[in-house]
């Protein structure tokens, strides 16, 4: 004889009350009333025969029956939630979504994706742009790009690139009135920052360079995204620190010049990350494969 199942309305009130141990979270997170997530959670006790929270001293506790309980239905609505995607999913099997910095995505993968386009006509990209993680969950995204060590819980992830720190300015600096010569010039330029970057990229290149760190505290200009800065530096505003991935186009094509030798080396690098164990598309797998080629200079 096949069990009854129990109501879905108490099972999902109960991983979400589980999941964050509070009726009041669960309530909000589904979008009800805390009554409601009581009534479901004693209804859902009533159907099983079991307790499953202790209240304790304005606390809120698995009993062991429902810790044993819980990874079973946590699973059952992770497969509910990736059957789900997988069939809205399959109108999507030509888009390709990919979150990424807008930073990066304007000065380094944006001037290369008609290559990708030309190689892959068929497969149509969605460029988003977020400082915050993506959650593939609840996100309908593909892949991101991301800055970091590599190492992220349940994603697979890619290297790409690694980037150096140097100085970058324009042409025009290193002549006219005060030029830029040597690195004891920076004196005399106001020195561009990046709020959302490493607020100790100058410091630690100035100490490498054998400069009082605090130079890297005289006024200078600041700005909320590196394409900014970058662009600032272009325009002949200041002298700006950059990376490799987002100067390397605008050194080549004369925008930008480096006028010191001193270089340091980043502790991270960008990675393409994807979620682990879910069946991978073949635009993903082309993305992918053209992604680690061009931050090889091979595509």
């Amino acid at each position: 004889m096949t069990a009854r199942l129990p109501s879905l309305n108490g099972l999902r009130a109960f991983e979400a009350a589980a999941r964050h141990l509070s009726f009041t979270l669960a309530a909000s997170e589904l979008n009800v009333t805390q009554t409601a997530i009581s009534h479901q959670i004693r209804r859902l006790e009533e159907e099983l025969g079991i307790r499953l929270f202790i209240r304790q001293n304005r606390a809120l506790a698995l009993t062991p029956e429902a810790r044993d309980y819980l990874p079973g239905v946590r699973a059952a609505f992770n497969d509910l939630r990736l059957a789900t995607d997988r069939l809205l999913r399959k109108d999507d099997d030509k888009v390709l979504t990919v979150s990424t910095l807008a930073s990066l995505a304007a000065k380094w993968l944006l001037p290369r994706l008609t290559d990708f386009q030309e190689q892959h006509p068929g497969i149509d990209v969605r460029i988003t742009t977020s400082t915050s993680l993506v959650d593939f969950q609840r996100d309908n995204v593909d892949a991101a790009i991301r800055y970091g060590r590599g190492q992220w819980p349940g994603l697979r992830a890619d290297w790409l690139m690694a980037d150096e720190l140097f100085p970058v300015c324009s042409p025009s600096l290193l002549r006219g009135d005060k030029p830029l010569r040597r690195p004891e010039d920076l004196r005399n330029h106001p020195l561009l920052h990046t709020s959302s970057t490493n607020s100790d990229d100058w410091r630690l290149w100035l100490t490498a360079a054998g400069l009082p760190a605090d130079i890297a505290r005289h006024p200078g200009i600041t700005f909320d995204m590196i394409f900014m800065t970058i662009q600032a530096a272009i325009d002949g505003i200041g002298v700006a620190m950059g990376r490799t991935s987002y100067v390397q186009d605008d050194i080549a094509k004369g925008r930008l010049v480096v006028p010191f030798k001193i270089a340091l080396p980043a502790d991270a690098g960008f990675y393409l990350v994807s979620p682990e164990g879910r069946r991978e598309a073949p635009k993903l797998i082309a993305f992918r494969d053209w992604m680690i080629a061009a931050a090889q200079n091979k595509a």
